[in-house]
């Protein structure tokens, strides 16, 4: 068994080391409860459980931490992707939800598994989603007036089974003060892409990711053979051309773990059963 998460970067955020000690004891946290979790849990199931906790955490650009858009309004974006059946679902900018990670797992479920807008609110209250209050609270307004919207704030898990099964999820806030509307990579296969082979979590600048392709390059470069660091290597020299900005976790099925970013300074946390990473 095998997981790795990944927290964005902290230049989203305030670079004071207080906060990145703040961001790095999150990490740790959440990835060894992850494991635990995991180990009487499949893949799938557990990359939504440590997504939950991130996005719970107001240090993380998702969920209760998200960013608001140029109107003043948080919408969200969250995907779930099973290796072993090679199906994604999710949600993008869903609004006064908690949680986007568990309605995206809700709609693993249906025929219409992606959602935009009000079709993925309407469907979250359907389903017993309870409104969740997305003003701004006085410590929020804080922890906004230290961030210079980036757009390169976005959180993911890839985990490993002991059934050797692969899943990833991915969510996000946004880029912040970005125009309503606006689609991130975290709910497309640039963003959040997994199948037997290998699973690829990215966070940076959604438009990079998009136009790189990048998660599904990845994986699909794995599957027909190249090793993992290989594959990694030259998907992200195709982000040069255009200092595409990126950071990606993964996990194999032969259980490597690796992660890479364009401009350091992203945050990881991986546990394999025996030893335990962070990265920054």
């Amino acid at each position: 068994m095998k997981l790795i998460i990944h927290g964005g970067f902290f230049s989203e955020s305030s670079t004071s080391d207080d906060t990145k000690i703040a961001k790095q004891k999150a990490l740790e946290e959440i990835v060894m409860r992850s494991y635990e979790y995991l180990k009487t849990h499949t893949a799938s199931e557990t990359v939504v459980y440590a997504v939950t906790q991130l996005e719970n955490d107001i240090l993380f650009n998702a969920g209760t931490g998200s960013q608001i858009q140029s109107d003043g309004k948080i919408r969200m974006s969250a995907a779930l992707m099973d290796g072993e059946t090679q199906k994604m679902s999710g949600v993008i900018n869903i609004e006064a939800v908690k949680n986007p990670i568990e309605v995206a797992a809700l709609l693993m479920q249906q025929d219409d598994r992606i959602l935009g807008g009000s079709g993925a609110t309407n469907f979250a209250r359907a389903n017993g989603f309870e409104y969740f209050s997305t003003e701004i609270s006085q410590r929020k307004q804080e922890f906004e007036a230290k961030l210079k919207a980036t757009g390169t704030g976005t959180v993911g898990c890839v985990a490993l089974d002991k059934d050797g099964k692969i899943a990833v999820a991915t969510s996000t806030g946004g880029k912040g003060f970005e125009i309503p509307g606006r689609i991130s990579d975290s709910a497309t296969v640039a963003g959040n892409y997994a199948n037997a082979f290998c699973g690829v979590s990215m966070t940076g600048v959604g438009e990079d990711i998009v136009s790189n392709a990048t998660a599904v390059k990845i994986v699909t470069r794995v599957t027909d053979g190249m090793q993992l660091k290989d594959a990694f290597a030259k998907t992200f020299n195709e982000l040069l051309p255009y200092d595409g900005f990126a950071g990606a976790i993964a996990i194999d099925h032969n259980g490597t773990i690796y992660h890479q970013d364009s401009h350091p300074s992203m945050v990881y946390a991986s546990f394999d059963g025996t030893e335990f990473q962070v990265f920054e």
